[in-house]
């Protein structure tokens, strides 16, 4: 019997979680988002036992829990407050306060100049940084001021960036940003004197920016560069894989290095779309906090080989149902970076135990956990009895950790040749070449072990440092991997 991703409702087990009657006991609007903040963590929240304020027995009435909502200040305030060590076990829960804002960024939709970019300081101070241009969104303010991969730039409006400076100059509601670029000088940027003002704008980005065929002597070999796990855009990703599929490819590249994430539904898509000879044997295996858990069968907590995409509306009706299209490969290479994350790990982590995986470039961020959004209504989803139209905060908590069928993953990131078979080479932002290209000395080295084998990376491609921030970082949905579970 066929088995596919199972998409329920925890609704039900609501009522064990929360028994603080809102109508005996009123909520005041000043604590009333609080309110939302405790009833979801307290819920959901993975590390919900570790923290004595979630407890099922801290309060014993709504009177007695709104005279504790009362000592927090804003949502914000009382959702840290709630996380189990906030960047050290719980890295990755987050709170909005524009949840539209949030879910157009699941589905690429971000305010943006179209400039995708890297952030390092500069070698010889430590305070000073520069940024490097990763890629070029299309139809973007950037795409039309003609800015290129490669360029390098060290101010904002005329300001020098800092690492104090830079969220405010970079990432602030200003819609216009004057940009001014520099000659690389070996990690010491020095102004060329070439400014350009670019406009951010509401743009949804195309998660598949490359798709290709590269002929290397008799091999064909595929090549994806594949940016988020939008759901949006599973049917153009099945498009992709038929077009390798009837063009009969021997070989088989994902560039995941710039790659934060997103849906597991599609994370296991992808995987069946690689493979097919696996379909409806486990994929991966999520673990929830106890009291859901416990409401459930094991079953309900199982992700499965498929072979077909299949998606509902809110009210169950099928929207779209399709036939994978799977390559049936036994081998496959992963071109990853710092800024690989969450499903693409999962990605990666689930098909090791099955097929040979092999990856090149940097150890990826290490992000082995789940959330889902909750908001502000009776059974904390969007189309919930009674949601809260006076507000737009939601919360997005790791609500999941995932392994693949045989309990693994990896809480500290995939390492070439470490963790998986591969080859340790990093991004040179002085040399950074043309993605999809054998100048892009990643994608050169990965076709070069693919055709001969061989490990050897030259000198001047040896490890540099990270990124600290890139400008992904600053999206709404960034490094997220959700669930459809709930």
């Amino acid at each position: 019997m066929k088995k596919y991703l199972r998409v329920f409702l925890f609704i039900a087990v609501l009522p064990l979680l929360h028994n603080c009657s809102k109508d005996e006991n009123p909520i005041s609007k000043d604590i009333e988002i609080q309110n939302f903040v405790w009833k979801g963590m307290n819920s959901y929240y993975f590390w919900q036992s570790n923290i004595p304020n979630l407890s099922d027995t801290r309060f014993t009435s709504q009177s007695q829990l709104n005279e504790f909502l009362k000592g927090y200040n804003s949502p914000e305030e009382i959702f840290e407050a709630l996380r189990f060590q906030p960047g050290v076990v719980d890295r990755f829960s987050w709170i909005v306060d524009d949840y539209i804002e949030l879910e157009n960024s699941f589905q690429g939709i971000n305010t943006t100049t179209g400039m995708d970019f890297g952030l390092k300081r500069y070698k010889d101070n430590s305070t000073n940084v520069y940024g490097y241009v990763r890629y070029i969104l299309p139809n973007s303010s950037a795409a039309s001021k003609d800015i290129k991969r490669g360029m390098i730039f060290n101010t904002i409006n005329g300001t020098q960036l800092t690492d104090s400076n830079y969220r405010n100059l970079l990432f602030s509601n200003s819609t216009n940003l004057n940009v001014g670029f520099a000659n690389y000088n070996n990690e010491n940027p020095i102004s060329n004197d070439v400014f350009t003002t670019l406009s951010k704008e509401e743009i949804a980005e195309n998660p598949i920016a490359i798709s290709k065929i590269i002929r290397e002597g008799t091999k064909k070999i595929g090549y994806l560069l594949y940016n988020q796990f939008s759901s949006s855009y599973d049917e153009q990703l099945n498009t992709v894989f038929n077009s390798f599929k009837s063009q009969n490819i021997d070989n088989l590249i994902i560039d995941l290095r710039y790659n934060g994430g997103g849906s597991v539904n599609t994370a296991t898509y992808l995987g069946s779309m690689i493979t097919g000879q696996f379909t409806g044997e486990l994929y991966s295996k999520e673990v929830w906090n106890s009291k859901i858990q416990k409401a459930y069968s094991a079953d309900n907590f199982y992700n499965y080989f498929t072979d077909e995409i299949k998606r509902t509306d809110e009210n169950g009706n099928v929207v779209i149902q399709e036939s994978i299209h799977s390559l049936n490969l036994s081998k496959v290479y992963f071109i990853v970076s710092g800024s690989t994350a969450s499903a693409s790990e999962l990605v990666i982590n689930s098909l090791r135990s099955y097929i040979e995986v092999k990856i090149v470039g940097t150890t990826t961020v290490g992000k082995q956990v789940g959330s889902v959004t909750l908001y502000d209504s009776d059974n904390l989803r969007r189309n919930g009895a009674n949601l809260n139209t006076t507000h737009s905060y939601a919360i997005q908590p790791i609500v999941l950790e995932i392994s693949n069928k045989d309990n693994q993953n990896e809480p500290d990131g995939f390492t070439p040749s470490v963790t998986l078979p591969g080859i340790q080479i990093a991004e040179n932002e002085g040399n950074l070449g043309v993605l999809g290209e054998r100048s892009d000395p990643l994608l050169d080295r990965t076709i070069n072990y693919i055709t001969t084998g061989s490990k050897e990376v030259l000198k001047i491609n040896k490890l540099k440092s990270s990124d600290f921030y890139n400008s992904r970082l600053a999206n709404p949905a960034s490094n997220n991997m959700y669930s459809n579970h709930r």
